[in-house]
């Protein structure tokens, strides 16, 4: 055994386990982000119900500008991080060792669906801030429901890989 293969090892050990460590914060960051974002899509159709409620000027403007904010500047910013750690993840490694189980192409349609939910409710503040808004608040209530299936669908499929 050479000097050479000694130090070339310990380089690729090195390499290897500041990548998993790098990947272990990006995994951290998709989950932060993951938990903001959720928490943007259950207070947002909450808002939706109380604005569909609202009767008086300054509630309605109030509504508009919570829902504004909340969307763009919350979920929008998590919405974003998420995909970016996200798909990190799959480009450096879960996609090779994932990609022939059942579970992350589940998860990635399940993701897939949210963010067209989250666009939706994108919409629906654009809606609601013409005063366009034709749904009544049992509508939103039942739309409001919808993430969490979600939620908790695509944590036990990431965590306990199921299939």
């Amino acid at each position: 055994m050479r000097i050479s293969d000694i130090i070339t090892g310990q380089k690729r050990y090195y390499d290897l386990y500041f990548f998993w460590i790098i990947m272990l914060w990006v995994k951290a960051i998709h989950v932060f982000g993951f938990v903001s974002w959720m928490a943007g899509m259950f207070y947002l159709p909450r808002l939706f119900v109380y604005h569909s409620m609202a009767e008086d000027a300054i509630s309605i403007e109030r509504f508009k500008v919570m829902e504004r904010k909340l969307y763009k500047g919350i979920m929008m910013p998590s919405f974003i991080l998420t995909t970016i750690m996200g798909f990190w993840m799959l480009q450096s490694y879960a996609w090779e060792v994932y990609s022939s189980m059942y579970w992350l192409k589940t998860k990635l349609f399940l993701v897939a669906i949210l963010i067209a939910y989250h666009f939706y409710c994108g919409h629906l503040v654009g809606v609601f801030a013409l005063d366009k808004n034709d749904k009544s608040h049992v509508f939103f209530r039942w739309f409001n429901e919808f993430p969490v299936v979600f939620l908790i669908s695509i944590i036990i499929l990431a965590v306990v890989k199921p299939f």
